[in-house]
């Protein structure tokens, strides 16, 4: 049976950085969470950084590949750099994945970790582009096919595929 790795958010953990959960209320993950599919981590959790956080957000024009690539910076609101966290939790999440046998991945999108359609722009001012975060850029390079909450029905799909 394929396992699905997923944010711990989704899953009901209060871990983002403001301390709340995003719970995914769907019927298919109360079905996969009973199948015992679901492997739930946060990759911030993993990479060492604490709840509650600073926001972070990766550096303006930058992408999850880079960051992976030692070629762009994620920083919190103050300016601090997490970078080192953010690589340690991506690396963590593909571990996870190869141990459990986690084919695909259920994340959150936004994320600079988990987004794999839209981070933030970098700015500390709402906004998001298109992009992906440093997890689904690690997760995506190991095989692991990403999925967002907007793409239950694919998700489902390839599960019985």
């Amino acid at each position: 049976m394929d396992k699905i790795l997923v944010s711990a958010c989704l899953a009901g953990q209060p871990v983002r950085w403001d301390g709340a959960a995003k719970t995914l209320s769907h019927c298919l993950m109360t079905r996969w969470q009973g199948q015992g599919r679901l492997v739930a981590l946060c990759p911030e959790l993993a990479g060492g950084l604490a709840v509650p956080r600073r926001p972070a957000e990766i550096a303006p024009g930058a992408t999850g590949e880079q960051v992976l690539d030692g070629a762009a910076r994620i920083l919190d609101d103050r300016g601090d750099d997490l970078t080192a966290a953010f690589r340690a939790g991506a690396e963590a999440a593909v571990a996870l994945a190869r141990a459990e046998g986690c084919r695909f991945a259920l994340l959150i999108d936004g994320s600079p970790s988990c987004g794999s359609r839209e981070v933030h722009d970098g700015r500390f001012a709402g906004r998001r582009v298109a992009g992906e975060g440093v997890m689904a850029a690690a997760l995506r390079r190991a095989g692991v096919q990403v999925f967002t909450p907007a793409d239950m029905a694919r998700l489902a799909a390839a599960l019985s595929g």
